[in-house]
Protein backbone atom coordinates (compact mmCIF):
# COMPACT_ATOMS: atom_id res chain seq x y z
CA UNK A 1 0.00 0.00 0.00
CA UNK A 2 1.21 3.51 -0.68
CA UNK A 3 0.13 7.11 -0.50
CA UNK A 4 0.04 9.90 -3.06
CA UNK A 5 3.05 12.11 -3.74
CA UNK A 6 3.98 14.94 -6.07
CA UNK A 7 5.08 13.22 -9.29
CA UNK A 8 8.57 13.19 -10.70
CA UNK A 9 9.54 10.92 -13.59
CA UNK A 10 12.64 8.72 -13.44
CA UNK A 11 14.17 7.07 -16.54
CA UNK A 12 13.90 3.31 -16.86
CA UNK A 13 17.14 1.45 -17.63
CA UNK A 14 16.70 -1.62 -19.81
CA UNK A 15 19.16 -4.01 -18.16
CA UNK A 16 19.28 -7.11 -20.37
CA UNK A 17 22.00 -9.12 -18.69
CA UNK A 18 20.93 -12.37 -20.38
CA UNK A 19 21.53 -11.16 -23.95
CA UNK A 20 17.85 -10.88 -24.76
CA UNK A 21 17.57 -10.07 -28.45
CA UNK A 22 16.74 -6.34 -28.60
CA UNK A 23 14.81 -6.70 -31.83
CA UNK A 24 12.58 -9.26 -30.15
CA UNK A 25 11.84 -6.89 -27.26
CA UNK A 26 11.13 -3.98 -29.62
CA UNK A 27 8.68 -6.06 -31.65
CA UNK A 28 6.73 -7.14 -28.62
CA UNK A 29 6.39 -3.61 -27.24
CA UNK A 30 4.55 -2.49 -30.35
CA UNK A 31 2.14 -5.37 -30.12
CA UNK A 32 1.07 -4.11 -26.72
CA UNK A 33 0.23 -0.68 -28.00
CA UNK A 34 3.37 0.74 -26.41
CA UNK A 35 6.41 2.66 -27.66
CA UNK A 36 9.54 0.60 -28.37
CA UNK A 37 11.85 3.56 -27.82
CA UNK A 38 13.22 2.36 -24.49
CA UNK A 39 14.61 -0.83 -25.98
CA UNK A 40 16.17 1.07 -28.88
CA UNK A 41 17.80 3.73 -26.73
CA UNK A 42 19.32 1.25 -24.27
CA UNK A 43 20.83 -1.26 -26.71
CA UNK A 44 24.39 -0.14 -26.11
CA UNK A 45 23.98 -0.22 -22.33
CA UNK A 46 22.55 -3.72 -22.51
CA UNK A 47 25.53 -5.11 -24.42
CA UNK A 48 27.99 -3.40 -22.10
CA UNK A 49 26.54 -5.14 -19.06
CA UNK A 50 26.27 -8.69 -20.42
CA UNK A 51 29.55 -9.96 -19.01
CA UNK A 52 29.26 -8.30 -15.59
CA UNK A 53 27.93 -10.91 -13.13
CA UNK A 54 26.77 -9.73 -9.70
CA UNK A 55 29.57 -9.48 -7.15
CA UNK A 56 27.55 -11.31 -4.48
CA UNK A 57 24.59 -13.64 -4.16
CA UNK A 58 21.25 -11.86 -3.79
CA UNK A 59 18.07 -13.10 -2.15
CA UNK A 60 15.48 -14.23 -4.72
CA UNK A 61 12.60 -12.02 -3.66
CA UNK A 62 10.01 -12.85 -6.31
CA UNK A 63 7.55 -14.07 -3.66
CA UNK A 64 8.31 -11.51 -0.96
CA UNK A 65 5.07 -9.61 -1.61
CA UNK A 66 2.85 -12.71 -1.67
CA UNK A 67 1.58 -11.79 1.81
CA UNK A 68 -0.07 -8.76 0.21
CA UNK A 69 -2.55 -10.73 -1.91
CA UNK A 70 -6.16 -10.45 -0.77
CA UNK A 71 -8.72 -7.96 0.50
CA UNK A 72 -7.81 -5.82 3.50
CA UNK A 73 -9.43 -3.32 5.80
CA UNK A 74 -7.10 -0.35 6.19
CA UNK A 75 -6.89 2.37 8.79
CA UNK A 76 -4.77 5.26 7.51
CA UNK A 77 -3.14 8.12 9.36
CA UNK A 78 -1.76 10.82 7.08
CA UNK A 79 0.49 13.46 8.64
CA UNK A 80 -0.13 16.65 6.69
CA UNK A 81 3.25 18.39 7.12
CA UNK A 82 5.66 15.74 8.39
CA UNK A 83 8.95 17.65 7.97
CA UNK A 84 7.77 20.60 10.05
CA UNK A 85 7.59 18.61 13.25
CA UNK A 86 3.81 19.02 13.32
CA UNK A 87 1.69 16.01 14.30
CA UNK A 88 -1.47 17.38 12.68
CA UNK A 89 -3.01 14.52 10.73
CA UNK A 90 -6.18 13.14 9.17
CA UNK A 91 -7.50 9.59 9.46
CA UNK A 92 -9.19 7.48 6.81
CA UNK A 93 -10.74 4.01 6.72
CA UNK A 94 -11.19 1.88 3.66
CA UNK A 95 -10.45 -1.23 1.63
CA UNK A 96 -7.34 -2.43 -0.16
CA UNK A 97 -7.65 -5.17 -2.79
CA UNK A 98 -4.48 -6.78 -4.18
CA UNK A 99 -4.22 -9.45 -6.87
CA UNK A 100 -1.46 -11.07 -8.84
CA UNK A 101 -1.13 -10.25 -12.55
CA UNK A 102 1.26 -11.17 -15.34
CA UNK A 103 1.76 -14.70 -14.09
CA UNK A 104 2.78 -13.53 -10.62
CA UNK A 105 5.56 -11.19 -11.78
CA UNK A 106 3.44 -8.20 -10.78
CA UNK A 107 0.64 -7.16 -8.44
CA UNK A 108 -2.15 -4.63 -8.87
CA UNK A 109 -3.40 -2.90 -5.74
CA UNK A 110 -6.64 -0.88 -5.67
CA UNK A 111 -7.22 1.38 -2.67
CA UNK A 112 -10.33 3.28 -1.65
CA UNK A 113 -10.86 5.09 1.62
CA UNK A 114 -13.04 7.76 3.22
CA UNK A 115 -12.05 10.50 5.61
CA UNK A 116 -12.85 14.07 6.65
CA UNK A 117 -11.95 15.38 3.20
CA UNK A 118 -14.10 12.87 1.35
CA UNK A 119 -13.46 9.81 -0.77
CA UNK A 120 -9.97 8.91 -2.02
CA UNK A 121 -8.75 6.16 -4.34
CA UNK A 122 -5.38 4.95 -5.55
CA UNK A 123 -3.90 2.36 -7.89
CA UNK A 124 -0.52 0.72 -7.32
CA UNK A 125 1.53 -1.55 -9.59
CA UNK A 126 4.21 -3.69 -7.94
CA UNK A 127 6.84 -5.10 -10.33
CA UNK A 128 9.71 -7.49 -9.66
CA UNK A 129 13.11 -7.17 -11.35
CA UNK A 130 14.74 -10.63 -11.48
CA UNK A 131 18.15 -9.14 -12.38
CA UNK A 132 18.51 -6.78 -9.42
CA UNK A 133 16.07 -8.89 -7.33
CA UNK A 134 14.28 -5.73 -6.27
CA UNK A 135 10.65 -4.64 -6.29
CA UNK A 136 9.30 -1.35 -7.61
CA UNK A 137 6.07 0.28 -6.51
CA UNK A 138 4.41 2.80 -8.85
CA UNK A 139 1.39 4.73 -7.63
CA UNK A 140 -1.40 6.71 -9.33
CA UNK A 141 -3.88 8.94 -7.48
CA UNK A 142 -7.43 8.89 -8.84
CA UNK A 143 -7.74 12.68 -8.83
CA UNK A 144 -4.31 13.65 -10.19
CA UNK A 145 -3.71 10.43 -12.19
CA UNK A 146 -0.04 11.16 -12.75
CA UNK A 147 2.63 8.52 -12.30
CA UNK A 148 4.76 9.18 -9.23
CA UNK A 149 8.42 8.24 -8.91
CA UNK A 150 8.67 4.51 -8.16
CA UNK A 151 9.83 3.28 -4.81
CA UNK A 152 12.49 0.58 -5.37
CA UNK A 153 14.00 -1.85 -2.89
CA UNK A 154 13.87 -5.32 -1.37
CA UNK A 155 13.01 -7.44 1.65
CA UNK A 156 15.35 -8.65 4.35
CA UNK A 157 14.39 -10.72 7.40
CA UNK A 158 10.69 -10.30 6.68
CA UNK A 159 10.85 -6.50 6.40
CA UNK A 160 10.54 -4.64 3.10
CA UNK A 161 12.18 -1.28 2.46
CA UNK A 162 11.71 0.60 -0.83
CA UNK A 163 13.16 4.06 -1.57
CA UNK A 164 12.74 6.95 -4.00
CA UNK A 165 13.67 10.59 -4.49
CA UNK A 166 10.88 13.11 -4.98
CA UNK A 167 9.86 16.64 -4.04
CA UNK A 168 7.84 17.91 -1.08
CA UNK A 169 6.79 21.56 -0.89
CA UNK A 170 9.20 22.24 -3.75
CA UNK A 171 12.24 20.71 -2.07
CA UNK A 172 14.00 17.45 -2.86
CA UNK A 173 13.42 14.68 -0.31
CA UNK A 174 14.05 10.98 0.07
CA UNK A 175 11.04 8.70 0.50
CA UNK A 176 11.07 5.35 2.27
CA UNK A 177 8.24 2.81 2.27
CA UNK A 178 8.45 0.07 4.91
CA UNK A 179 6.34 -3.10 5.26
CA UNK A 180 6.69 -4.69 8.71
CA UNK A 181 4.92 -6.75 11.37
CA UNK A 182 3.87 -9.12 8.61
CA UNK A 183 1.67 -12.02 9.75
CA UNK A 184 -0.99 -13.92 7.75
CA UNK A 185 -3.88 -11.63 8.66
CA UNK A 186 -2.28 -8.23 9.21
CA UNK A 187 0.69 -6.02 8.40
CA UNK A 188 1.94 -2.48 8.87
CA UNK A 189 2.92 0.00 6.15
CA UNK A 190 4.68 3.29 6.79
CA UNK A 191 5.92 5.89 4.33
CA UNK A 192 8.43 8.46 5.65
CA UNK A 193 10.30 11.48 4.31
CA UNK A 194 13.90 12.58 4.90
CA UNK A 195 15.47 15.93 4.07
CA UNK A 196 18.90 15.11 5.53
CA UNK A 197 20.03 12.24 3.32
CA UNK A 198 18.39 9.51 5.35
CA UNK A 199 19.82 10.38 8.75
CA UNK A 200 16.34 10.97 10.13
CA UNK A 201 12.90 10.02 8.84
CA UNK A 202 9.54 11.69 9.47
CA UNK A 203 6.45 9.47 9.11
CA UNK A 204 4.02 10.86 6.53
CA UNK A 205 1.59 8.01 5.88
CA UNK A 206 0.82 5.09 8.19
CA UNK A 207 -1.45 2.20 7.25
CA UNK A 208 -2.60 -0.64 9.47
CA UNK A 209 -4.05 -3.46 7.38
CA UNK A 210 -6.22 -6.33 8.61
CA UNK A 211 -7.41 -9.10 6.33
CA UNK A 212 -11.13 -9.00 5.55
CA UNK A 213 -12.98 -12.16 6.55
CA UNK A 214 -16.11 -11.27 4.57
CA UNK A 215 -16.31 -10.36 0.86
CA UNK A 216 -16.19 -6.64 0.16
CA UNK A 217 -19.64 -5.13 -0.31
CA UNK A 218 -18.45 -3.03 -3.25
CA UNK A 219 -15.89 -3.69 -5.91
CA UNK A 220 -12.60 -1.82 -5.66
CA UNK A 221 -12.68 1.41 -7.57
CA UNK A 222 -16.49 1.37 -7.79
CA UNK A 223 -16.61 4.97 -8.89
CA UNK A 224 -20.10 6.27 -9.73
CA UNK A 225 -18.82 9.34 -11.60
CA UNK A 226 -17.94 8.91 -15.26
CA UNK A 227 -15.73 11.52 -16.86
CA UNK A 228 -15.75 12.26 -20.58
CA UNK A 229 -13.27 9.92 -22.25
CA UNK A 230 -13.09 7.44 -19.38
CA UNK A 231 -14.48 4.58 -21.49
CA UNK A 232 -12.55 5.26 -24.68
CA UNK A 233 -10.46 2.10 -24.22
CA UNK A 234 -13.45 -0.17 -23.61
CA UNK A 235 -13.27 -1.52 -27.17
CA UNK A 236 -9.92 -3.05 -26.31
CA UNK A 237 -11.11 -5.37 -23.52
CA UNK A 238 -10.77 -9.02 -24.44
CA UNK A 239 -8.33 -11.47 -26.03
CA UNK A 240 -6.69 -10.65 -29.36
CA UNK A 241 -4.57 -12.49 -31.88
CA UNK A 242 -1.81 -10.00 -32.66
CA UNK A 243 0.40 -9.76 -35.74
CA UNK A 244 3.23 -7.22 -35.56
CA UNK A 245 5.54 -5.90 -38.26
CA UNK A 246 8.57 -3.88 -37.16
CA UNK A 247 11.02 -1.75 -39.15
CA UNK A 248 14.28 -2.90 -37.58
CA UNK A 249 16.40 0.19 -38.27
CA UNK A 250 14.16 3.29 -38.25
CA UNK A 251 15.37 6.70 -39.42
CA UNK A 252 18.21 5.11 -41.44
CA UNK A 253 16.50 4.60 -44.78
CA UNK A 254 16.36 0.84 -44.16
CA UNK A 255 13.37 -1.16 -45.38
CA UNK A 256 14.12 -4.33 -43.42
CA UNK A 257 11.04 -5.49 -41.52
CA UNK A 258 10.49 -8.42 -39.14
CA UNK A 259 7.27 -10.14 -38.04
CA UNK A 260 6.03 -11.95 -34.96
CA UNK A 261 2.68 -13.35 -33.80
CA UNK A 262 1.17 -13.55 -30.36
CA UNK A 263 -1.78 -13.03 -28.03
CA UNK A 264 -2.76 -9.85 -26.19
CA UNK A 265 -5.18 -10.01 -23.24
CA UNK A 266 -6.64 -6.68 -22.10
CA UNK A 267 -8.53 -6.45 -18.79
CA UNK A 268 -10.45 -3.64 -17.12
CA UNK A 269 -8.89 -2.20 -13.96
CA UNK A 270 -10.10 0.42 -11.51
CA UNK A 271 -13.68 0.38 -12.77
CA UNK A 272 -12.53 1.19 -16.30
CA UNK A 273 -10.32 4.16 -15.41
CA UNK A 274 -7.35 1.93 -16.18
CA UNK A 275 -6.65 -1.34 -17.95
CA UNK A 276 -3.84 -3.85 -18.15
CA UNK A 277 -2.57 -5.69 -21.21
CA UNK A 278 -0.51 -8.87 -21.09
CA UNK A 279 1.27 -10.01 -24.25
CA UNK A 280 2.96 -13.26 -25.28
CA UNK A 281 4.48 -13.70 -28.72
CA UNK A 282 6.85 -15.86 -30.74
CA UNK A 283 8.86 -15.16 -33.85
CA UNK A 284 12.22 -15.94 -35.44
CA UNK A 285 13.96 -14.18 -32.55
CA UNK A 286 12.27 -16.26 -29.84
CA UNK A 287 9.65 -15.80 -27.10
CA UNK A 288 8.55 -12.45 -25.63
CA UNK A 289 6.29 -11.44 -22.74
CA UNK A 290 5.30 -7.90 -21.75
CA UNK A 291 2.80 -6.06 -19.59
CA UNK A 292 1.17 -2.68 -20.20
CA UNK A 293 -0.71 -0.30 -17.92
CA UNK A 294 -2.97 2.37 -19.41
CA UNK A 295 -4.80 4.85 -17.17
CA UNK A 296 -7.14 7.82 -17.53
CA UNK A 297 -6.49 11.29 -16.14
CA UNK A 298 -9.89 12.80 -15.15
CA UNK A 299 -8.44 16.31 -14.91
CA UNK A 300 -6.97 16.52 -18.41
CA UNK A 301 -9.20 13.83 -19.96
CA UNK A 302 -6.08 12.22 -21.38
CA UNK A 303 -4.90 8.61 -21.42
CA UNK A 304 -1.42 7.41 -20.46
CA UNK A 305 0.41 4.35 -21.82
CA UNK A 306 3.27 2.64 -20.02
CA UNK A 307 4.89 -0.79 -20.01
CA UNK A 308 7.20 -3.23 -18.26
CA UNK A 309 9.34 -6.11 -19.48
CA UNK A 310 10.33 -9.17 -17.43
CA UNK A 311 13.91 -7.90 -17.42
CA UNK A 312 13.02 -4.40 -16.14
CA UNK A 313 11.11 -4.16 -12.89
CA UNK A 314 9.88 -0.58 -13.27
CA UNK A 315 7.57 1.37 -15.53
CA UNK A 316 9.05 3.83 -18.01
CA UNK A 317 7.96 7.32 -19.04
CA UNK A 318 4.36 7.18 -20.30
CA UNK A 319 3.09 8.34 -23.63
CA UNK A 320 0.11 10.72 -23.32
CA UNK A 321 -2.79 11.23 -25.70
CA UNK A 322 -6.53 11.51 -26.27
CA UNK A 323 -9.14 9.72 -28.34
CA UNK A 324 -10.77 11.63 -31.19
CA UNK A 325 -13.27 9.97 -33.50
CA UNK A 326 -12.30 6.56 -32.17
CA UNK A 327 -8.54 7.03 -32.66
CA UNK A 328 -5.91 7.90 -30.06
CA UNK A 329 -2.50 9.43 -30.77
CA UNK A 330 0.02 9.26 -27.91
CA UNK A 331 3.17 11.39 -27.96
CA UNK A 332 6.48 11.34 -26.18
CA UNK A 333 9.97 12.77 -26.73
CA UNK A 334 12.80 10.31 -26.16
CA UNK A 335 16.40 9.55 -27.13
CA UNK A 336 16.55 6.86 -29.84
CA UNK A 337 20.05 5.53 -30.52
CA UNK A 338 21.57 8.71 -29.11
CA UNK A 339 19.21 11.13 -30.91
CA UNK A 340 16.18 12.80 -29.36
CA UNK A 341 13.12 12.24 -31.53
CA UNK A 342 9.38 12.58 -31.25
CA UNK A 343 7.47 9.33 -30.83
CA UNK A 344 3.85 8.91 -31.87
CA UNK A 345 1.83 5.82 -31.10
CA UNK A 346 -1.68 5.50 -32.55
CA UNK A 347 -4.39 2.95 -31.87
CA UNK A 348 -7.91 2.63 -33.19
CA UNK A 349 -10.80 0.20 -33.53
CA UNK A 350 -11.65 -0.87 -37.07
CA UNK A 351 -14.64 -3.07 -36.22
CA UNK A 352 -15.97 -4.69 -33.05
CA UNK A 353 -13.54 -7.58 -33.61
CA UNK A 354 -10.54 -5.92 -35.28
CA UNK A 355 -8.18 -3.10 -34.36
CA UNK A 356 -4.86 -1.66 -35.47
CA UNK A 357 -2.03 0.39 -34.07
CA UNK A 358 1.07 2.08 -35.47
CA UNK A 359 4.21 3.67 -34.10
CA UNK A 360 6.16 6.38 -35.89
CA UNK A 361 9.27 8.49 -35.21
CA UNK A 362 9.97 12.06 -36.26
CA UNK A 363 13.48 13.54 -36.30
CA UNK A 364 12.34 16.97 -37.52
CA UNK A 365 9.95 18.10 -34.81
CA UNK A 366 6.87 16.47 -36.26
CA UNK A 367 7.13 17.80 -39.83
CA UNK A 368 7.54 14.29 -41.21
CA UNK A 369 6.91 10.87 -39.66
CA UNK A 370 8.31 7.44 -40.48
CA UNK A 371 6.04 4.55 -39.48
CA UNK A 372 8.17 1.78 -37.99
CA UNK A 373 5.58 -0.44 -36.33
CA UNK A 374 2.28 -1.86 -37.58
CA UNK A 375 0.11 -4.06 -35.36
CA UNK A 376 -3.09 -5.82 -36.40
CA UNK A 377 -5.47 -7.30 -33.82
CA UNK A 378 -8.24 -9.87 -34.29
CA UNK A 379 -10.52 -10.79 -31.41
CA UNK A 380 -10.44 -14.51 -30.63
CA UNK A 381 -12.56 -14.84 -27.47
CA UNK A 382 -14.93 -13.15 -25.08
CA UNK A 383 -13.63 -10.88 -22.33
Amino acid sequence: MTTFRLPIFLPTVLNLNLRVNVTMVILAMGALGLPAKHALSQTGQAEAKVDSPPAFSLHDGQHDFDFNIGVWHTHICRILDPLSGSTHSIELNGTVTVRKVWGGRAQLEEIEADGPKGHWEGLTLFLYNPQSRQWSQSFIDSKIAELGSPLIGSFQDGRGELFAQDTFHGKSVLIRGVWSNIVPDSHHFEESLSNDGGKTWAPAFIGELTRETQPATTAPGSNTTTEEGQHDFDFDFGTWKTHSSRLLHPLTGSQTWADMDGITVVKKVWDGRANSAEYKADGPAGHVELMALRWFNPTTHEWNLDFATPQVGTLGIPGVGVFKNGRADFYDYEPINGRSVLVRFSIWSITANTAQSEQAFSADGGKTWEVNWINKYNRIGEE
